[in-house]
């Protein structure tokens, strides 16, 4: 293909000018989240060669879905680009690992190829968007992005592209987050992901409201192998599920897995392999739910969560739940709203160590108990915006942690002009649970 771009595993576009030039987010084989996820289809031999070819890689985040190590270790060739977030942590992560990388600034167009350029813009959640201009036609990598302020960019572009357009971002039923629920009775609470609402309509509201012509299922090609995970299937989008209910007279919902020709202005589907069925035991990424705490671990627990200023406003305790013993940290003992985690005490360490808690959430295997008054909420919204926010996204990813940190954060995001919390509830919320940091 001469002109065009691939669309394939979870969140990987591989853009072609002459050959290929640039792939996002390649997740190209192995586990991600503690080994709770796998991939829902193989990644072909052509992609992977293809992604091979590449002088570029764009990493849009520091998810392992989306910067997968064990991915990049066979593509040290390649010139790393990421968006310039705030604290640099992955920048500085992947430079401590001997990896070329390359930052750029919010806004600014950056020539790849002859026709090939591409934009980007860093937010406030440590996402960030690509816009990817191929010959005059226009690429939006949304992936977990959401919004948060790039439609401002956005909108400042889009009248300077009469060719084709394309959206690919995270949609479906909800499951890529936390949503393995409990009440104090020891039941599921069901996640919203559980109902199967029809994804088209979602679909054709996100195309409809940016005028952008076609959709590109990304970000949740991916399912649970866990056999302590594997009750989130349930909740994963299958992708026959994007054009269920879409109508539209002026866009398009196209399938997963294909080859884009822009120079013909048409697809053909890649048939990757499927995945399905593969499983395996908690104990193939070293995780023994039976194993108890160890000396030391209590007390990294508590210095690690001692950080996160915020939190001693909102949340009276947190507990852990590990080998079947519980152990609490006070975090402000004169608030009664709490959450227990249940959770095998390998990949807590690690997570901690890691200061990735975002990843342990996101594996779904772990149980959490919520406790006390989470302001009327259940489920999955029950630990936004006072929690995992602050601890996962500002904290671990950010290195913003005590009230000065994260007033110095959003000041650097609010100066450069791409950030808002005009969109919904949830971002009102946020903004009302942000305005002492502002």
């Amino acid at each position: 293909m001469d002109l065009g771009f691939e669309t394939i595993g979870n969140a990987c576009l591989i853009f072609h000018d002459g050959g290929p030039v640039l792939a996002t987010d390649p997740w190209l084989f192995g586990s991600a989240y503690f080994g709770s996820w796998m991939l829902s289809h193989e990644v072909p031999a052509e992609q992977r060669q293809n992604v091979a070819h590449c002088q570029f890689l764009w990493i849009s985040h520091g998810h392992p879905d989306h910067l997968s190590l064990p991915s990049l270790e066979t593509l040290r060739d390649k010139e790393i680009l990421l968006a310039d977030h705030h604290g640099g942590r992955v920048a500085s992560d992947l430079r401590g690992l001997g990896f070329n990388v390359r930052v750029l600034k919010d806004g600014e167009w950056t020539q790849l190829s002859p026709r090939l350029r591409v934009a980007c813009i860093a937010n406030y959640n440590q996402d960030a968007v690509l816009l990817v201009e191929l010959d005059g036609n226009l690429i939006v990598d949304a992936n977990d992005a959401g919004d948060r302020g790039a439609r401002h960019f956005l909108m400042r572009e889009m009248p300077r592209f009469h060719k084709q357009t394309f959206l690919a971002c995270l949609l479906g039923y909800g499951d890529a987050d936390m949503i393995n629920f409990f009440d104090e009775q020891g039941d599921r609470i069901p996640p919203r992901a559980m109902q199967h609402l029809p994804v088209g309509p979602q679909v054709a509201e996100v195309l409809h409201a940016y005028g952008i012509k076609n959709y590109l299922p990304s970000s949740s090609q991916h399912r649970y192998q866990r056999t302590d995970s594997m009750w989130a299937n349930e909740c994963a989008t299958p992708e026959d599920e994007y054009g269920r209910g879409f109508e539209s007279n002026v866009a398009r919902c196209l399938p997963a897995f294909i080859r884009y020709d822009l120079a013909r202005d048409d697809f053909t589907r890649i048939e990757p392999k499927s995945n399905a069925g593969i499983t395996a035991p908690p104990e193939a990424f070293g995780d023994d739910w039976s194993a108890p705490m160890q000396a030391g671990d209590f007390e990294l627990l508590r210095e690690y969560f001692g950080r996160f200023e915020h939190l001693k406003s909102h949340i009276g305790f947190v507990t852990f739940r590990v080998g079947g013993q519980d152990h609490t940290i006070d975090i402000a003992p004169g608030i009664r709203r709490g959450v227990t985690f249940a959770v095998p005490r390998n990949s807590l360490r690690n997570a901690v160590e890691w200061s990735a808690f975002d990843d342990l959430l996101i594996g779904n295997f772990v149980r959490t108990t919520l406790h006390g008054d989470w302001w009327g909420k259940q489920g999955t919204d029950a630990l936004y915006p006072h929690f995992t926010p602050f601890v996962t996204k500002f904290g671990d990813n950010g290195n913003a942690r005590s009230a000065s940190e994260l007033q110095a954060y959003f000041a650097e995001y609010l100066r450069r002009g791409f950030t808002s919390f005009d969109l919904g509830p949830s971002d009102f919320e946020m903004y009302e649970a942000l305005k002492p940091y502002l």
